[in-house]
């Protein structure tokens, strides 16, 4: 039921009301929609495009639509497998998109890395590089250090996803690895001007975070980097190990003078997003409240919270007043349990595992419910975006068999949420500003099943 142009009605639509949410989320993260104040003037040079991200597509095509179609423009941009969006009308194509694997790279990826430094080659002065970055770039664009092979930096990666180790320290770890993250791809660049477009998918928007930043300083060490292998337990071939220790892998730093003169624009956000979603839930007459847009730590966990504060004010109506939604974002963790003799492999990711614990701390509140999605349209790497949580969701799930402590034990959130016609599948999205998630709290006479 539509209530009016601000979407679903909340009360008699809670399930469409919140969908509508993280549409709106996402719609104000397509590059499009920001791009064109942070273009810089055609150079006197060549224009060469650059970049990678699972927003890459979208990105690449609104720098198309947008240059001054009699300026030279031309490059390479690799995006996700099956993320390229359909090419607006009209709009020509200048720029190549190649596809390639996430979060585990495979060869397309170093291939694509290997040509785009063999691009800035013969690059003068007069040159603009225009680098486009969003999340995901870190396995887009795997290009591996000497002494590492492809197979080194899957098994590396696979692990780290695995670990529970938070973003920040996966990708001080992916720099020191690579001959292309961590600035070297601005080294290689050089005497050109560097402009870097980016779409933010990290806790505090650092730009030298955000797909482990090929384009910008970075003030991390190969000591943090070796640290952050030994805390989880990720070995390295011996000769890696000691140009680690001896910092020959180290990156350009803030003061490196290959940086002179690079421009870096943030172009969307994940607290812009959330900012959209709230001004149509208040539009819609739901007073909105943002937790954070850096919400990290493990999944499950967060969602407890979450549910612990939902459950407050559904019950109390504090800290805050019903009817009301409450916004957060970030990007949480799951570590991967060890399986049992027999036991099934889970399927799911960091929206799903929060979904579990909210749904496990709400237990059946009425008046609750919830969306927990990725803004790229995968949950990890499956094809849902995330799922829902209604006041009957543990009833539904225990009716069709289903137990949450066993999902929970065996990291399966999409068995889980797909058993009972929960999961929230989008498709992909084109861009990628991290998680959403959405809990709307209603009053007890407003509250419909």
């Amino acid at each position: 039921m539509i209530a009016s142009k601000q979407g679903p009605d909340p009360r008699s639509a809670p399930r469409a009301f919140l969908e509508h949410l993280f549409r709106v989320a996402v719609a104000r993260a397509l590059p499009l929609q920001s791009m064109k104040p942070c273009l810089p003037k055609p150079p006197k040079g060549r224009t060469l495009v650059l970049g990678a991200g699972k927003a890459g597509g979208s990105m690449v095509h609104a720098v198309e639509a947008l240059w001054p179609a009699e300026a030279p423009l031309s490059g390479l941009v690799v995006t996700r497998y099956g993320h390229v969006p359909p090419r607006p009308e009209g709009v020509a194509s200048r720029i190549e998109l190649v596809e390639a694997a996430h979060p585990v790279p495979d060869e397309a990826g170093q291939q694509a890395a290997q040509r785009m430094l063999a691009l800035t080659e013969g690059l003068t002065a007069d040159d603009l590089v225009l680098c486009l970055i969003s999340g995901g770039g870190s396995s887009l664009l795997t290009l591996p250090a000497d002494g590492l092979t492809l197979e080194d930096k899957q098994r590396i990666n696979r692990q780290l996803l695995e670990s529970g180790a938070h973003i920040g320290e996966m990708n001080c770890v992916r720099k020191h690895l690579s001959r292309i993250k961590g600035g070297r791809l601005a080294a290689a660049c050089t005497p050109a001007q560097v402009v870097t477009l980016t779409v933010s998918d990290v806790p505090g928007d650092d730009p030298a975070v955000i797909a482990s930043g090929p384009t910008v300083p970075d003030a991390s060490t190969c000591a943090e980097a070796l640290a952050i292998l030994d805390r989880y337990g990720i070995e390295v071939p011996p000769a890696v190990r000691t140009r680690l220790e001896d910092g020959t892998l180290e990156t350009p730093k803030p003061d490196d003078e290959v940086f002179d003169g690079h421009v870096t624009h943030l172009i969307a956000t994940p607290q812009q997003s959330l900012d959209a979603a709230a001004v149509a839930a208040r539009a819609a007459g739901i007073d909105a409240h943002i937790l954070s847009d850096e919400m990290e730590g493990e999944s499950r966990e967060v969602g407890k919270v979450h549910g612990a504060l939902a459950r407050a004010v559904a019950l109390r109506g504090q800290p805050f007043a019903r009817p009301c939604v409450i916004l957060s974002g970030g990007e949480t963790t799951v570590t991967i349990r060890p399986r049992r003799p027999g036991q099934a492999k889970g399927r799911g990711g960091r929206a799903g595992e929060f979904c579990l614990g909210l749904a496990g701390a709400l237990a059946g509140q009425p008046g609750i419910w919830a969306l927990a999605a990725d803004t790229d349209g995968i949950d990890g790497v499956e094809d849902n975006a995330g799922a829902f949580v209604t006041p009957d969701t543990l009833a539904r799930a225990e009716a069709a068999g289903c137990k949450l402590a066993d999902h929970l034990d065996r990291n399966d959130a999409y068995g889980y949420f797909d058993a009972i016609g929960d999961l929230c599948v989008t498709g992909p999205t084109h861009t990628n500003v991290n998680d959403f998630r959405a809990i709307l709290v209603l009053p007890p006479a407003d509250a419909k099943t």
